[in-house]
Parts: structure tokens; C-alpha cells; sequence
């Protein structure tokens, strides 16, 4: 025994040959997603010097969706876990930086590192209120998870206003944020500002999660969503995978909301509603689960869809009531015609008919 290890050099051990290609797939899995995420940083900065102010918030406020659409597309599309409660999750990591601001504020507390301390803070707090409702989801299959879910949404914007004097009730509160740094100019414009650091914080969360994805902790969460008892056979904790992809969401979750408060510079129970909640559902489900360049469709169509509902009620000679009744109920109507429309056309949502024509046309020239 101890001369047929001397014959064979450490370094040529066989299992040591068979590591060595899964190091190498993982380091150049790694090396291009930070090459794609720099290329999509750059187009970024590009982007923002080229359209108008207002645009460029549209595209921050695009970005801070896309953050919980991700999250959400990795419970659902890739654990097979439905949840109706994520705007409530995005609730708390608003209200979560809009108190660490204040309190900083309060403080006399003054610096460029004070917004990312209180972005931490919100995925941190978000992240231990999605430990104990994934710890309660493990347990739930089907409608009783989908019902978890749907009163998490309902109760934790309730909160707000129960206990109005740290919330201050439907009025909300204020999010304070510093102006942009003066290095980069007394003009500088705000919007873009606003652009690069929800940018920033998005691409390191899609950074992650396409990381998360492409490892084991990934393949563990197809074979749960696939089946639970091969899953079980194979040695996976099911119920601690289901936990970890509830964690996961539900901290991009709280920094989606966490983003979407700092670009308001405000927060109130009434932004983070149970209709946010079927909004993000419907919108991973068009965009495609399963797929984060689905997720980015689903946040696009977040935004897009309020300027599309004005535009409508804008065209049409309404009284203001009923105006005002339209615009309110419109998106929800907008967004179940487009499901129904994507799911009878393309099941596999917009990436998912984007890949299929893709994939026809290199066929095609082959």
C-alpha cells in the first residue's frame, strides 16, 4: 500500500485530477461573470451621460426591481417555492435604512460610507425575517405556502402603521441621503448619481446570484424544485435548501426595497402593498423563470407598465374620479392580459421565446 502511494506523485493522485477541472470550470465561470458584469458597468456609465435625467432615474428605478425580480426568480423558477409576500420583504429593508438614516442623521453623522452601513443593515434585517418565514415555508407544499406567504404581505405593512410612532403610521418617513460626492463636480446631476449607486449595488447582487446559481448550492435547488424525494435519496436536506433559497431572495428582496426608498428619498406602507407583491410574481413569470435576464425583463415591465397605464387614461376623456378609479386598477388588468398573452404564446416567458428564436436563427445559418 504505502509503495503504490510513493509511486504516484501527490499531484497525480486521480482524484486530485478529477478536482482539478471543476476548479478550472468554476474560476473561468467566475472570470466571466465579472467580465459581464463589467461590460454591463461600463454600458451603464455609457447610458447614463447619454439620456436625460429622468430617464436615467427610470433606469435606477429599474435596477432596484431587478434586485428583488432576481431573488424572486430564484425561489420560484429555481426552488419551486411561491411566494405572494415579497413586497412585505422589500417593506423591511425600506424601513430598515430609512430608520439607520434618520438615526445617523440624528447623530450629527456625516460620510460616504454612512448609505452602504445602512444597505447592509437592511439586507441583514430582511434576511432574519426571511430565515423565519422560509423556516415556516419548509414546512408548507402549495396553497398553504402560497397562504404564508400572502399574510406575510398583508401583516408587515400593517406594522407600519400599528406602531406608528417609530413608522409614522401612512405617512411614512423621510430617507435622507447625501448628495453626490464633490469629486465629481458641483453640477453634477443628481439622477445619474442615483443611476451608479443603484447600478452598482444591483450588479454585485446579479454577481452573486449567477454565481450562487452555477455552484452545487444551485444544482441542490433544481433537484429540490424537480423532486423532493430523489432529492431526499441523494443526501440533500430538503427543507435546510429550501430555507437557504428563502434566505437568498429574501435578502435581494430587502435590498430591492432598500434602493427604492433611497431613490424616494421616502417610505410608506402604501408603496410595498399586497398588489407589489402579485406585480413581482407576474413579472418573473413573463420575463421567465428560471433565468435572471428573465428577471430583467420582469423589472422593465414593473416600470414601464405605470408610464403605459398614464399614457392610456391621458388618451381617453374621463372625469377625474373615474380617471383616477382607471389608473388604480388598469396595471393589474394590463399585467394579467400580458400573462395570459405570454403564457399562451411562449410558456417559457419573454427569455424563454428570445432563447427558442436564438436558437432558430443559429440553426438556420448552420
Amino acid at each position: 500500500m504505502s509503495a503504490t502511494k510513493a509511486a504516484v506523485p501527490p499531484k497525480q493522485r486521480p482524484d486530485d485530477a478529477a478536482d482539478r477541472p471543476v476548479d478550472r470550470r468554476r474560476g473561468s465561470t467566475l472570470l466571466r461573470h465579472l467580465a459581464i458584469v463589467l461590460v454591463a458597468g461600463l454600458v451603464l456609465v455609457g447610458v447614463s451621460y447619454a439620456v436625460e435625467p429622468f430617464r436615467n432615474f427610470q433606469l435606477a428605478t429599474v435596477a432596484a426591481y431587478l434586485c428583488a425580480t432576481a431573488g424572486l426568480t430564484v425561489l420560484t423558477g429555481l426552488n419551486g417555492q411561491l411566494s405572494l409576500g415579497h413586497g412585505a420583504l422589500m417593506a423591511t429593508g425600506a424601513y430598515t435604512v430609512a430608520l439607520c438614516q434618520n438615526a445617523f442623521v440624528d447623530r450629527g453623522m456625516t460620510g460616504g460610507w454612512l448609505l452602504p452601513l445602512s444597505l447592509v443593515a437592511a439586507v441583514v434585517s430582511t434576511v432574519a425575517v426571511g430565515a423565519v418565514v422560509g423556516v415556516a415555508a419548509a414546512r408548507l407544499r402549495g396553497p398553504y405556502l402560497a397562504g404564508v406567504t400572502l399574510a406575510v404581505a398583508i401583516v408587515v405593512p400593517a406594522l407600519a402603521v400599528t406602531f406608528d410612532g417609530v413608522f409614522n403610521g401612512e405617512q411614512g418617513l423621510s430617507v435622507p441621503v447625501e448628495p453626490p460626492p464633490l469629486a465629481l463636480g458641483p453640477y453634477f446631476p443628481y439622477e445619474r448619481w442615483q443611476l451608479w449607486l443603484t447600478g452598482a449595488a444591483t450588479l454585485l447582487a446579479l454577481l452573486l446570484l449567477a454565481n450562487l446559481i452555477r455552484s452545487r448550492y444551485g444544482r441542490t435547488f433544481r433537484a429540490v424544485r424537480d423532486d423532493e424525494v430523489a432529492a431526499r435519496l441523494a443526501g440533500i436536506h430538503v427543507a435546510r435548501t429550501q430555507v437557504l433559497a428563502f434566505v437568498v431572495s429574501a435578502a435581494t428582496a430587502g435590498l430591492g426595497g432598500a434602493l427604492l426608498a433611497v431613490l424616494a428619498q421616502s417610505v410608506s406602507p402604501g408603496a410595498f402593498s399586497l398588489t407589489l407583491s402579485l406585480f413581482l410574481l407576474m413579472a418573473v413569470v413573463i420575463g421567465g423563470l428560471g433565468r435572471l435576464t428573465g428577471a430583467l425583463w420582469g423589472a422593465v415591465l414593473l416600470v414601464a407598465l405605470p408610464d403605459l397605464t398614464h399614457s392610456v387614461t391621458e388618451m381617453l376623456t374621463l372625469s377625474p374620479a373615474v380617471a383616477q378609479r382607471l389608473e388604480g386598477n388598469l396595471p393589474l388588468a394590463i399585467f394579467g392580459l400580458t400573462l395570459i398573452v405570454v403564457m399562451i404564446a411562449a410558456p417559457g416567458g419573454v427569455q424563454g421565446l428570445l432563447s427558442r428564436l436564438g436558437r432558430r436563427l443559429r440553426a438556420r445559418r448552420s
